[in-house]
This record gives structure tokens, sequence and C-alpha cells, in this order.
């Protein structure tokens, strides 16, 4: 006597697959599509650099900004370490919409100054 919690048998399982594979070929069952979205680009020492310039901060606020610690921050750019999977994409949406990201995290973007280079000065 089998328990009701139990799979049914391996062939049970592929009979079943296949028939339902064939209902769909058919056009008489639609099945769930789900689509897994790519992983964030790698990102290498010297573009981990060019994000944090680019926005204006210290290590210790692009660490706090991310949640890390600057040890952290300070080892990606030297490439000591890499980001972990979560890290690039937390990098890949702070290097898309920066704004929104420090928005969120009370941080303020600061505005790169542009020095004036006139003949007069």
């Amino acid at each position: 006597m089998s328990k009701p919690s139990e799979r049914p048998p391996l062939f049970e399982r592929l009979q079943a697959g296949l028939n339902e594979g064939i209902q769909f070929a058919r056009g008489q069952l639609n099945l769930r599509i789900t689509e897994v979205p790519e992983r964030p680009p790698a990102l290498g020492a010297a573009q981990v650099a060019h994000l944090r310039r680019a926005l204006g901060m210290s290590q210790g606020v692009f660490a706090r900004t991310l949640n890390v610690s600057p040890k952290t921050v300070q080892s990606w750019e030297q490439g000591e370490r890499t980001p972990s999977q979560a890290a690039l994409r937390l990098l890949q949406v702070l290097a898309a919409n920066p704004k929104v990201v420090c928005q969120i995290v009370g941080v303020r973007i600061a505005a790169k100054r542009r020095r004036k280079t006139t003949a007069n000065q």
C-alpha cells in the first residue's frame, strides 16, 4: 500500500509529460512559460572604480550605497576579489539608473565640476 504523499512512479510521470507535450503541440494545451533573466554583466576592477568615480563617490559612500564594507569595494577595485552575482546585479542597476538608487538609499550624486579653461585667466 502506498502513501498518498508519495510521487507516482517514473513511468507514469514520463507518460504524463509526453501526453502534455503532444497536447501542447496540437494546440490543445497552454503551458506556462517562464523567462529567466540573463546574468548581470561581469565588471572588472577598472570598471568598478570608473563607476564609483563617475558617480563622484568615495569608496566609503559607494560601499554604504551597495551595503558592503569599504574593504570589499577596495578589494574589487584592486582586482583582489570579484563582486558576487547579487552585487553585480546591483552595480548594473546603479550604472543604469543612479538617480533612483541614490534616492532610495538617501545619497546625493556629486555633480562633476568642470574647470573653466579660458585664455583670459
